[in-house]
């Protein structure tokens, strides 16, 4: 009776509870979650009459799909992970690079590996999962995963309880990941993902001297910090000799960027350009709480003042999807530089709707005729991919996220607790319990958007040797597991074998 969609999250009965995993995510760490596997888990909300819809949709999404890997080379998905070793990054074979069997049964829509063969295939990889450090493999929690896409509800809930009490955010990051990775697939089961995911907020920290949760991330995960970087580093050598510079960045935050940048430029020898910074970010979202982007403008005219530089700051609070060139008082005589850091996942894309925002985005950008654009991304695909390798990889790739966080903080650490559970974990539930309009967290590889950059008319601006040398001075300052590599003018920064930041430049 789960056949029709796969794909989508399972819909069940109130006798599934939603607090359970609510309480796990926002209130005490430390509390079991404990439930009977007996807890009458055996409906659908699912109507036959709503049949023929389903099967429309399935046949859209099908299309869509085949689009996309026309166009894009969504068969190439895997091929840039373990940019760094010669050996596997993800617990997964070959099988994996195969594109996704249809079966004309199920009406075209698109069909998942079945669960047996896709928890065979993540235990047969050549890279052993530790048993000395953690007590659950990884592997066990995948075939969750797996019973779950196979519509077996009752037996999924029988595992997911029991793998509840075998994890511990609080415990080493094979623990940590576990637990956030279950408990994504407990708000999957209960269809509770989008609020859970709005619940997770990287909140603007409780007092001016602490730092919310999401710079620290920035701070204590240097792969993002060298994003930054490396955004930074090709924005300074784009307007070098410029006498005006406008800089338009679609997902401001928390301004984290622009105080390394303003600080660089007070450094310049002679006349620092007239620097005009516009941010856009959603007055709805969780960064403008309390008049955030305001705030956050203040704080940079404040230190360019202390700095003398010349700064402008003017603020565009507005749906990225609203905004016009119009609105973005492009002035001739600029140099202009447009920068997606850590934005561009959040447009849906042609396999979430026709009108396809990401790429329309990039159209328009590219009609402001720009000297530059920057985009930093996290390596990894959590678009288009079906529930199960999609669940496979982002289990990957967090596992390689919690590992660098424990190799800078304390796992007793308030702030990195913050960290997991208000930033990564809120990614987590999106990617594992959400579909359709309501899955947001929605990244591509590196060679995803390659592609979709040329598509829009941009051409690849190499980082420069100064660039790297620059990044390779400051990795050289953390642990040695960090990695970068260049590949076709992009640079990546990983942990060990893994990609997880992609940055790169284009005119």
């Amino acid at each position: 009776m789960f056949g029709l969609d796969k794909h989508n999250p399972v819909y069940i009965n109130d006798s599934y509870s939603s607090e359970s995993y609510k309480k796990y995510f926002l209130d005490s760490p430390t509390e079991e979650l404990i439930h009977s596997s007996s807890s009458g888990i055996s409906g659908s909300s699912f109507r036959p009459q709503d049949v023929s819809s389903y099967k429309l949709r399935d046949k859209m999404k099908l299309k869509l799909q085949e689009l996309e890997r026309a166009l894009l080379g969504d068969n190439d998905v895997y091929e840039d992970v373990g940019m760094f070793g010669a050996g596997l990054s993800m617990e997964i074979d070959s099988e994996w690079s195969d594109p996704i069997r249809t079966d004309q049964s199920l009406h075209d829509s698109p069909k998942e590996p079945s669960s047996s063969d896709l928890y065979h295939s993540s235990i047969s990889s050549n890279k052993e999962v530790s048993h000395a450090s953690s007590k659950i493999p990884e592997q066990t929690v995948i075939h969750c995963a797996a019973v779950l896409s196979e519509g077996n509800i009752e037996e999924a809930s029988s595992k997911i309880n029991e793998r509840r009490q075998m994890v511990s955010i609080q415990g080493d990051p094979p623990q940590r990941i576990a637990a956030y990775m279950v408990e994504g697939l407990a708000a999957r089961m209960a269809a509770s993902g989008k609020y859970l995911y709005k619940a997770l907020r990287c909140k603007e920290p409780p007092s001016s001297d602490r730092l919310a949760a999401m710079q620290i991330l920035f701070e204590v995960c240097p792969c993002f910090k060298f994003g930054f970087m490396a955004a930074n580093g090709a924005i300074i050598e784009a307007f070098k000799d410029e006498k005006r510079v406008h800089i338009i960045d679609f997902d401001i935050n928390q301004g984290s960027q622009y105080i390394a940048l303003i600080q660089t430029i007070a450094k310049f020898p002679g006349k620092q350009p007239q620097l005009r910074l516009k941010g856009v970010d959603d007055p709805e979202s969780v960064q403008r709480l309390n008049v955030g982007l305001k705030i956050v403008g203040l704080r940079l005219e404040k230190l360019a003042e202390a700095l003398g530089v010349p700064f402008e700051f003017q603020a565009i609070p507005s749906r990225t999807s609203l905004v016009t060139p119009s609105m973005l008082d492009c002035r001739p005589g600029e140099a202009l530089v447009v920068n997606f850091a850590f934005q561009l996942h959040h447009m849906p894309d042609e396999s979430v709707s026709t009108i396809n925002q990401r790429d329309q985005l990039l159209r328009m950008v590219k009609g402001l005729s720009p000297k530059l654009v920057t985009v930093v991304e996290q390596d990894v695909n959590t678009n288009t991919s079906p529930f199960l390798p999609r669940f496979i990889e982002a289990y990957s790739y967090y596992s390689a996220v919690f590992d660098a966080l424990d190799a800078t903080l304390p796992r007793e650490s308030q702030d990195r607790m913050n960290v997991e559970k208000q930033c990564l974990a809120r990614d987590i539930v999106n990617i594992v319990a959400c579909e359709g309009e309501e899955r947001i967290e929605r990244y591509e590889v590196a060679g995803k958007w390659r592609a979709r950059m040329m598509m829009a008319g941009f051409t690849s601006h190499p980082m420069s040797q100064n660039v790297i040398d620059m990044i390779w001075k400051h990795i050289k300052e953390y642990c040695d597991r960090y990695k970068l590599k260049e590949d076709l003018g992009a640079l990546h920064f990983g942990w060990e074998d893994k990609s997880l930041i992609v940055a790169s430049a284009w005119r």
